[in-house]
């Protein structure tokens, strides 16, 4: 994935979730040691955030209005307000369904130095209450340099990964994980990665755990021999939350059917999918463009989101069609298909998010990409968590068996518009479900108290 500029913040784990998971830690994870050491046998394939490649508004005072947006830089912008109501989430805060009592992990590599005041900033903005930012630092995290792209370009991840999970779930407490890897050292962060997502399954501390990050499965070492062990040997935190009842997301990815090659210079110029979101153990979230008003009601039906990027799909060349895919088989063939369910991810329709991590750029960004849709939807599991009362686990089969009936909160997005992306040709959006935006979308008052019902741990 091509990286912008973003911001992210840091916040003290004192209270709450932040409590648990340094009295979990302390001894479990001292600096620069993992308390779930991966199997020997890695890969040393870059872990990229999944932000789509263009930002088109940087360091703005003050959000703009859709109208500015418009005469500004030629696309739509929404806020957390009008994202409440095009998902209808408002309905479920007059509930009380906010997510209160949940958990939601966020992993990144570095994290932010300012993440929590950016979080006030942005909760204070929009009239919103703003929760603690408890972070973990798993291993030896360097410190903050705004002049590192690397840095930046995860900082930036992290800002929108918790700006729009709380967007979501605004009583959901949220813990963000900051690995300490660095590309210049010969580590890919993936390892790191998932032994931190592993340590704290196995604490107890999360319910749904949500991914902006992946790396093309062709990349992995012995893939072109037909040798998926490097890709096998990481799913032990999958395998781990799958035993212990929490949800795993991943961003399926910001450039359409295809992904970047080993270098990260360009894509390749086939069909190609990404892991941790081809894995059946995640549920994989792709993108669309949603059409909105002034008030954040649609004007017409969302699209697949392809702009600045597109949103990731096809066939895993890794795993085989799981059985919750059975009923999709037309579509996905013999391989799993990605990706599961789609929420807002275009840049033209992006998220206002605001950072101060690079002292000589704070302001307001549009920002757009898959990264954007999985913390959101990460939000919705946590209101689907708080409704049922406890972990939803591995949710897949759930959504698949939702999106047959009516009335469960599953919108099909079918307008015909596709995820063909570099010259690849993807997918087209149509009835039921497909590879540009899965089963759809959700209409969140009937979704979330469907899920819940639905989904068992």
């Amino acid at each position: 994935m091509r990286i912008s500029r973003t911001g992210r913040g840091v916040a003290a784990a004192t209270t709450g979730a932040a409590a648990l998971v340094a009295a979990a830690l302390a001894t479990a994870a001292p600096a620069g040691v993992t308390a779930a050491a991966a199997p020997a046998a890695v890969p040393h394939t870059f872990a990229a955030p999944a932000i789509a490649g263009h930002t088109l508004a940087h360091d703005v005072d003050s959000p703009l209005s859709i109208a500015q947006c418009q005469a500004k830089w030629h696309i739509n912008c929404y806020t957390p307000l009008q994202y409440r109501t095009a998902y209808r989430l408002d309905s479920l805060y007059r509930e009380g369904i906010t997510g209160k009592g949940r958990t939601i992990v966020i992993v990144d590599s570095f994290g932010s130095p300012t993440i929590q005041h950016d979080l006030d900033v942005y909760s204070k903005q929009f009239g919103m209450a703003s929760t603690k930012v408890s972070v973990v630092k798993w291993g030896k995290v360097p410190p903050f340099d705004p002049k590192n792209p690397d840095m930046t370009g995860w900082a930036g991840e992290s800002t929108l990964d918790v700006e729009m999970a709380h967007a979501a779930a605004p009583g959901a407490k949220i813990v963000l994980v900051e690995t300490g890897v660095a590309e210049t050292e010969g580590v890919t962060g993936l390892p790191e990665m998932m032994s931190a997502e592993k340590s704290l399954i196995d604490h107890g501390v999360g319910d749904v755990i949500t991914q902006s990050f992946d790396a093309t499965e062709n990349t992995f070492p012995g893939f072109d021999k037909g040798d998926f062990s490097s890709i096998r040997n990481l799913r032990y935190a999958f395998e781990d939350a799958a035993r212990k009842g929490v949800t795993v997301l991943g961003s399926s990815g910001d450039d359409g059917p295809t992904n970047s090659t080993p270098d990260g210079s360009g894509d390749y110029p086939m069909r190609v999918n990404s892991w941790p979101s081809s894995d059946p153990l995640v549920t994989s979230v792709g993108g669309t463009q949603l059409h909105l008003d002034d008030r954040g009601d649609r004007v017409s039906p969302d699209s697949v989101y392809n702009d600045y990027g597109a949103g990731g799909g096809g066939d895993s060349h890794v795993f085989s069609r799981p059985a919750f895919q059975n009923g999709v088989k037309k579509v996905v063939g013999t391989h799993r298909g990605t990706p599961d369910i789609s929420m807002s991810a275009a840049v033209n329709g992006g998220a206002w998010v605001y950072s101060s991590y690079d002292p000589t750029a704070v302001g307001w960004n549009v920002y757009g990409g898959t990264s954007e849709s999985s913390p959101l939807f990460a939000g919705v599991v946590a209101l689907a968590d708080q409704v049922a009362g406890h972990r939803l686990g591995n949710i897949n089969a759930a959504l698949y068996s939702l999106a047959k009936h009516r009335g469960t909160g599953v919108v099909d997005v079918n307008d015909g518009t596709d995820n063909s992306y570099g010259g690849v040709t993807g997918y087209k959006a149509v009835d039921g479900y497909d590879m540009a935006t899965g089963v759809g979308t959700p209409d969140a008052p009937s979704f979330v108290k469907a899920l819940a019902k639905a989904a068992r741990r």
